[in-house]
């Protein structure tokens, strides 16, 4: 909820009595309070966007504009500012037709003043879910690859599996996407959904390995009433629910060698028949899998057919791991950390350059979601509006330590003589360093010295550095 101290209240009430009262309690509760006797004043401050107006409170009977005028010509300004009516007129249909006008609550006089203030508070707190949600969707939609909304990430691994789902997106062909946990596998799956002909129905997606046996095949196929002890109704399953949609079965490598005999059959056939029922029900969904495990090394073990791993491969799909896919750490990172800020209401704002190193050179085992968890307790226990290497404590226990750039005093910079060294030769020294600690990428380089690319082409072209 909004802080009561920055919450601005505009009162409007031609009682200059009540105006008063009402100024005078919500500002020992610690509202900022601005008073107006005719609308039509408060409408022009706020059309200029001279007031900055969280909730108002007005008067439905005001001389010159009404209160339902006023809020007819707010909105068309500030559609989201919560307009709270009072009247002395205990009418229905006036109520009806205020809160069909655009206001937020109508209240009556005598005014029990607690409750204007509860509705207040909620009118503040309405606006406040509002902007989370209006962030939150600003975040997510401010990537866009392939025309795909919330799409993250540029690597050429990234690329290259986007760009395979695009091309088969509107084939029928069975597609398998293989990659570890947490690599990405449901977004090349929602990709090809949202890019193909299966856009506008539903995706479904399911976790093979995350339901028993016993009771993953009711929730694909779906049973009868009574069909077995606890079916006390009918139950449609994901096949029939995702028609016309796309059905996403994620570690398909996980499912038992019944249900892979019946799922090699709805393939072959696009038939399924609910559990308890002898009766078939086509269907017209897409069916899209995904595993973590070697699917011919299953086969050749005997745990996965043969014959489904031919008919589900027909184009398959790698989704490369994050530590083969680092110009992907860092958006992803700036991503997680919005998200996380705001949805923990800090102000954490980036990254320091250690703590980007240390990111881009952890070997991330556990992918995009070990990546997400860790920027996530960052972002909670981050002392500053920065997130330093300190804030990154799970990151400690890495196998392989990653190499950070020596500070400068551990640089050579001076020759080795005992004349003084000129600025420009230090300069020359300390580019030529971060270029090779970079191996020769002009644009991390770049970034690193705080100067733009061009500069650096020209100071390279200048200093007659490799």
């Amino acid at each position: 909820m909004k802080n009561k101290s920055s919450a601005n209240i505009v009162l409007i009430d031609d009682d200059f009595d009540l105006l008063e009262l009402l100024s005078s309690y919500f500002k020992q509760r610690g509202f900022n309070v601005q008073t107006f006797h005719q609308a039509e004043e408060a409408l022009i401050e706020i059309e200029n966007q001279r007031l900055e107006a969280h909730v108002v409170i007005s008067d439905l009977r005001l001389p010159a504009m009404s209160g339902m005028e006023f809020i007819k010509r707010t909105k068309k300004s500030r559609p989201d500012l919560p307009i709270i009516l009072m009247t002395a007129e205990g009418n229905l249909e006036l109520a009806l037709e205020a809160i069909e006008t655009g206001a937020y609550d109508f209240v009556l006089k005598p005014l029990q003043i607690p409750q204007l203030l509860i509705s207040v508070q909620r009118a503040l707190h309405l606006n406040e879910l509002k902007q989370e949600n209006l962030e939150f969707k600003n975040i997510f939609q401010s990537q866009d690859y392939l025309g795909l909304k919330g799409v993250i990430g540029k690597s050429a691994g990234f690329k290259k599996a986007l760009d395979l789902a695009r091309r088969v997106s509107s084939s029928q062909a069975n597609i398998l996407i293989t990659g570890e946990s947490g690599s990405g596998k449901e977004v090349i799956a929602k990709a090809v959904h949202e890019l193909g002909d299966k856009k506008d129905g539903p995706f479904i997606a399911i976790n093979c390995s995350a339901i028993p046996e016993n009771l993953l095949e009711s929730e694909l196929f779906g049973h009868a009433k009574g069909s077995f002890t606890g079916a006390n109704d009918k139950k449609i399953g994901l096949f029939e629910e995702a028609n016309k949609g796309t059905l996403f079965l994620d570690e398909i490598g996980d499912l038992g060698l019944p249900l892979q005999a019946k799922l090699l059959r709805v393939l072959q056939e696009r038939k399924i028949k609910r559990i308890g029922e002898n009766q078939f029900r086509e269907i017209s969904a897409r069916i899209i899998c995904a595993t973590h495990k070697d699917l011919k090394k299953e086969v050749t073990e005997g745990r996965f057919r043969e014959d489904l791993y031919f008919r589900l491969n027909v184009i398959p799909i790698t989704m490369p791991p994050l530590r083969e896919r680092k110009d992907d750490v860092l958006p992803l990172s700036e991503f997680f950390l919005k998200k996380f800020a705001l949805m923990n209401n800090v102000s954490v704002k980036g990254f320091t350059k250690e703590a980007i190193l240390h990111l881009e050179n952890y070997p991330w085992k556990g992918n995009v979601r070990e990546l997400e968890n860790a920027i996530e307790r960052a972002v909670v226990l981050a002392d500053s509006d920065q997130i330093d290497m300190n804030d990154l404590p799970q990151l400690e226990y890495s196998e392989q330590a990653p190499s950070y750039p020596k500070s400068i005093t551990q640089i050579d910079l001076l020759p080795s003589t005992s004349q003084p060294a000129s600025l420009d030769e230090i300069a020359r020294r300390y580019i030529q360093h971060v270029f090779d600690l970079n191996q020769g990428a002009k644009e991390q380089t770049a970034k690193d010295l705080g100067i733009d690319r061009k500069t650096l082409y020209r100071k390279l072209k200048e200093m007659n550095l490799n």
